[in-house]
Formats: C-alpha cells, structure tokens, sequence
C-alpha cells in the first residue's frame, strides 16, 4: 500500500464515529481495503470456534503467502458462552487488525448469531450451522446464506462431534475460495498428526457439503 494511502486510512480508522455520523464509513473503508478479506467465526465455547479460526489463519499465512492477522473474544461463560474469532487476510500489509465489516460470518449457535450478526456487509457471505442456527431478522441486502449441517455431519458421519469445525472449515473454505485447499489439508496433517484420517474425511465431507450449498444457492 503506497505510504500516502496508509497515512489516510490510518486518519479514516482514528476517525471512525465522525464518519458514520455522516454514513461514509462504509464508502471510505471499501475504497482503502479492496485487498482486505474480513472473516468472523462465531459459537459457543468448547465448539472449536478458536481453533478453526487459527487453522484457516496459518493456512493463509504459511502456505497461501499472505498477511494475516487472527484475534478471539468469549462471551461471560469460558464454556458455553458465545464466542468469536476474526481473521484479516490481505496481500498487502495489515494497517488495522481489527475486523471493522466481515465480508463472511460463519457461525455455529444461535447465541453466537445474535451476538455477532451485526455488521456483516451488503453482498457479504453467511454460513450457518442449520441444525442449531436459523435466519433471524433482517440481512444485510445481497447477503448469500449457505446452509451446511455441520453438527450432524460430524456426529453421523464422522462420529465424531467434535470434528464440526473441520466440517465446517472445509465448506468455508470452498464456498469463499479466501484460503487454498491444498494449504489447508497440508495444515490439518501437521496440527494433528495422530487424527489425520478422521480429519481429512471431516473435511472431505465439510467440502462436499459446500460444493452442494453453492450449487443449490445459484
């Protein structure tokens, strides 16, 4: 990013309220961003919602060659308790970490939902666990809802419940193409060494069920 640029977007980020007040916020940051890829994943805790985010951020960092930038926040419960993990990826240096509006929310309880919904930007990209989610108010405009059954994926398939945020992660990564595939299966293998073949049928699956949410959605 030439140092002009950066110098304004670090005045538009210190001067973020004024510029609501006016409704240019979202004109401005589109303008200085364009490279920026916002990401917001959201549960409740003990569902991975940390650890999935983590995976995908290493993935675009170590074997996708980008700037990536993770944070997490939890709910008043450590466990149980709605949390978030947010990620900026970007081909240019990170000026604000911070995920200011996620071009794609993926969440997994409805808790998390209510929370965390707020932002998401017009023509962004929603994921939601159907089992334990459903549509409440109203979306931004153009916003595309994908709809995978990653819980029940996991617990028939996989037999294993704790593997919905590999499900989940694989549909994420095929419905939003923000990290590669291969970068990913790579990333799973030396996380988890010893869980490698259920891991890789959950994200199999995960995967299968995104092909089929993008499918059923154009």
């Amino acid at each position: 990013m030439p140092k002009e640029l950066s110098v304004v977007s670090f005045w538009i980020l210190r001067n973020l309220n004024i510029l609501k007040s006016f409704g240019r916020c979202k004109v401005e940051l589109k303008v200085l961003f364009l490279s920026r890829y916002e990401i917001r994943i959201g549960g409740f805790g003990g569902q991975g919602v940390v650890t999935m985010a983590m995976v995908a951020a290493e993935t675009a960092s170590l074997y996708d060659k980008k700037f990536v930038v993770q944070t997490q926040s939890y709910g008043p419960e450590a466990r149980g308790g709605a949390s978030k993990s947010e990620i900026v990826i970007s081909d240019e240096e990170i000026d604000y970490p911070k995920v200011l509006y996620p071009d794609v929310f993926v969440v997994l309880s409805r808790a998390a939902y209510l929370e965390y919904i707020d932002g998401l930007r017009e023509n962004g990209t929603l994921i939601i666990d159907d089992d334990l989610v459903e549509i409440e108010g109203k979306l931004p405009k153009g916003v595309k809802v994908f709809k995978i059954p990653a819980t029940r994926i996991a617990d028939k398939d996989v037999k294993n419940k704790q593997a919905t945020n590999v499900v989940m992660l694989g549909a994420f990564t095929v419905i939003t193409k923000a990290i590669s595939v291969e970068g990913l299966r790579a990333r799973i293998e030396e996380r988890w060494p010893r869980f490698v073949k259920s891991n890789m049928l959950a994200l199999e699956l995960g995967m299968k069920a995104g092909e089929e949410a993008l499918t059923y959605s154009s």
